[in-house]
Parts: C-alpha cells; sequence; structure tokens
C-alpha cells in the first residue's frame, strides 16, 4: 500500500507510558534471566562434562546435550534479539529489522487492516451480526439502572445539546442570517408573477366568489338598516335650491333602487357585476404575470412593505421568542414539548423491537452507510496506522514492541535451549550406536 505523509521528519514518541509498562518491564527481564541462566547454566554442564568424559564415558551424553542445548539458546537468543537491535552492537546484516524497517512494517500493517479489516463483507457482516437496530430499540425503551430509559435518556442528550448550542449562538448574528435568508428568499424574487399565477388558480376554480358573497351580504344589510344615513347623505349633497321635501323623496328612491339592486346581485350567481368581477380579478392576475408595470408596482409595494423598520425587526423578534421558548421547553423535562419527543422516540424503539421490516430497512441503511465510509474512506483511515509508525522514532519503537511482546519472545529462547539439548543427545546417542 503506497501512502503520502505530510508528518515532519522528525521522529515522536512510539507511544505514552501506561501504568502496565512497569510490570511488563518487571516480567520481561525476569524471562530474559531465566533463559540466560539456563545458557549459563549448559555452559558449566558442558565445561564440567567435557573435563570429566575421559574418566565417566556417560558424561559424553551429557556434554552432547549440553552442548546441543547451547547451540539452541545461542541461536535463538541471536533470532530473538536480531529483531529489536544488533546482537552485541556488531552490523550484522539483516539484524536489528524493526528500528530498520518500522516504516516498511507499518505500511506492511495498515495494507493488511485495510485489506482485511476494513473491507465491505466484513463490514457488513459484523454490522448483521450485531443486530444494531434491535439492540438499539431494546435500549430505547428499556429502564436502566438509574431507571430512565433511553429515551428519556436520549431527550436529557439532546436538550443539553440544545441548551449549549441556544447559548454559544449570538443573536444578532442569528437575527442577521434569517433576515439575510427571508430577504434572499423571499424579499428579493420579483412577486408579481408567481403571486398572479397563484391568484390565477384560485379566481378560475373560483376560491373568490364566497369573499363576493360575504361582501354583497354585508352591503345588503348595511343598506337595509340605514335608510336614513342613505337619504340624509343624498340630502347633505343636493343643490341648495332644491326643496327639502323633494330631498327626501330622492334620497328614498336612490335608497330603494341601490338596495333592490344589491339583491339582484345577492340573489343571482350570474347576475353581470359578478361577472364582471370575475373578469377584472383574471385580468389583474394576468397583468401580474405579463404586464410589466404592474409586476413592477408589486415589487413597489412588496419594496415599501418590507422596509418599515418594524417587519425589519421581526426577524430579531421571531428569533428571541422562539429561542426563549426552545429553552424554557427543553430545561422542564415534563413540558409538553421534551414529553412528546421522548414519547416519539419511544414509539420508535417499540417499533425497531417489533417490526422486523423496518428492523430490515435500518439495518439496510447501517449496512449501506457504514459499506459507503468504508469503501470511501478506508485508505485513508489505514494510512493512520502507517503515517503514525512512520513518525516513531526507531529505537523506542523497538523498545515497545519489545516490552509488550518479548516476554513471550524469550519463551523462543528457552524452547530452543530444550529442544537443542534433547536433539544433541538424540544426534549424538543415535550416532554413538550407529558408529561407536
Amino acid at each position: 500500500m503506497t501512502t503520502t505523509s505530510n508528518a515532519p521528519t522528525a521522529t515522536e514518541p512510539a507511544a505514552p507510558p501506561s501504568g502496565d509498562d512497569a510490570v511488563r518491564a518487571a516480567a520481561l527481564r525476569r524471562m530474559k534471566t531465566l533463559a540466560t541462566a539456563l545458557l549459563v547454566g549448559l555452559a558449566v554442564v558442558f565445561v564440567v562434562a567435557f573435563a570429566l568424559q575421559g574418566r565417566y564415558p556417560w558424561l559424553q551424553y551429557v556434554r552432547a546435550a549440553a552442548e546441543g542445548g547451547m547451540v539452541g539458546a545461542l541461536a535463538d537468543w541471536f533470532a530473538v534479539t536480531a529483531l529489536f537491535k544488533r546482537p552485541v552492537g556488531l552490523p550484522i546484516p539483516h539484524t536489528a529489522i524493526i528500528p530498520r524497517r518500522k516504516d516498511a512494517i507499518g505500511a506492511s500493517l495498515g495494507d493488511f487492516v485495510e485489506s482485511n479489516f476494513l473491507s465491505e463483507p466484513v463490514v457488513r457482516g459484523k454490522l448483521a451480526e450485531a443486530q444494531v437496530s434491535r439492540r438499539a430499540g431494546r435500549w430505547l425503551v428499556t429502564p436502566g439502572e438509574d431507571g430512565r430509559t433511553g429515551a428519556q435518556t436520549v431527550t436529557a442528550e439532546g436538550a443539553v445539546i440544545i441548551r449549549g448550542a441556544l447559548t454559544l449562538l449570538k443573536d444578532d448574528d442569528v437575527a442577521g442570517m434569517i433576515e439575510s435568508m427571508v430577504r434572499r428568499h423571499v424579499i428579493d424574487p420579483p412577486w408579481g408573477p408567481p403571486l398572479g399565477r397563484v391568484a390565477h388558480e384560485l379566481f378560475v376554480d373560483g376560491h373568490h366568489r364566497p369573499v363576493v358573497d360575504m361582501l354583497v351580504d354585508r352591503a345588503e344589510q348595511w343598506l337595509d338598516g340605514n335608510q336614513g344615513t342613505v337619504i340624509d347623505l343624498v340630502t347633505e349633497r343636493s343643490p341648495s335650491w332644491v326643496p327639502s321635501m323633494l330631498d327626501g323623496v330622492v334620497g328614498y328612491k336612490v335608497h330603494s333602487e341601490v338596495l333592490k339592486f344589491v339583491r339582484a346581485v345577492q340573489a343571482d350567481p350570474q347576475h353581470k357585476v359578478r361577472r364582471s368581477i370575475d373578469d377584472y380579478l383574471l385580468r389583474l392576475a394576468d397583468d401580474m404575470q405579463h404586464d410589466p408595470a404592474m409586476m413592477a408596482r408589486v415589487d413597489r409595494i412588496k419594496e415599501s412593505t418590507f422596509d418599515d423598520p418594524r417587519v425589519r425587526g421581526f426577524a430579531a423578534t421571531a428569533w428571541e421568542q422562539a429561542k426563549a421558548a426552545l429553552l424554557t421547553a427543553v430545561s422542564d423535562p415534563d413540558s409538553d414539548l421534551s414529553r412528546r419527543f421522548t414519547g416519539l422516540v419511544t414509539e420508535f424503539g417499540q417499533r425497531l423491537c417489533d417490526d422486523d421490516e423496518l428492523t430490515a430497512k435500518v439495518d439496510g441503511w447501517l449496512g449501506d452507510t457504514a459499506a459507503y465510509l468504508v469503501n470511501r474512506y478506508r485508505h485513508e483511515a489505514a494510512s493512520i496506522i502507517t503515517d503514525t509508525v512512520q513518525r516513531w522514532d526507531g529505537e523506542e519503537t523497538s523498545a515497545k514492541i519489545e516490552l509488550q511482546v518479548g516476554k513471550d519472545l524469550q519463551f523462543i529462547r528457552i524452547n530452543g535451549t530444550v529442544v537443542g539439548s534433547l536433539a544433541g543427545l538424540v544426534i549424538f546417542a543415535v550416532a554413538h550406536a550407529v558408529f561407536g
């Protein structure tokens, strides 16, 4: 696997020390001492046996076993030591493998993790085995040790997050953002064509006619109950030379004719006044869509309305009220908002437990999401191993690895000592039996 690292050339410690390092170091020292003691012991046995084998021939077998054990112990000591450093400081080829080849080892380890762990089949299999959705559902509906269900915990933690977010947000910034969004998406676009299209649909479908009926009914009711007012208005506006008695007759006649006209409009759904109103409104809707003068007039009305300081301050007021209401709701676990949210989460959790179809959908969605993330970012995730190992100091890395696995590796020396002794004894015994 090829990786590109932006890490500095200077090395850094392999890893921070842990509390168990002292225990591991002591165990490693004990195992090294034991393995070395076996080697020294066999060397002493070999010297004694070699010196006395002429007097005591059976010591030849002891000498052969000790000789084989020393060879096995030395060979395995060399092999184990060559992993972490140069044996006795000599520049022997293919020694100090970890310090010299830590970058290659890190790259191989990253490649191994990427190929065998961060793969889509592995991730999908583990998610399917884990049954995440059902576990989540049971957690949401089951009370814990503190008596709260997972849904109540979600509500409480969500309230903390919301309060923190609302505290961090600056009111002026939020109000400015709201005003900017309203202006960009609501105020700045031309209103004439969209309003005209909506109005045309409303007028074609006759949704304005109940309003016309209401206006006609109110006019009829007012005229029917205000005959004197109409007569007085006619009298006030008649020439001074008209006799007052004639004014009353004219006023009465005017009120009667107007009331008769309004009642005719009221009674006839196809009255020409109603048709005229329909035609006027349809022309108005068409002009709002296609007449530049009308569209400009609509935009002027819009601008004059929204340029009012009280309207511009609506964003700040709306945010302050919404913020105060939300803070009050999330701070009270018994508020209607908190109870409803908890109820929705609990219901969702119960459905995850009982509804196989929903569980399959959620698990499928989780699997698809995990597969997408793995396929897209697994190289970057595995490169963390490679880049981290590249930044480590070689000698300290070697010491750290030895501290972790060195105790087990010392068993190789011990096993080599034992196996070498047995092999030396067997070889000498067979050779002695064959050749004398």
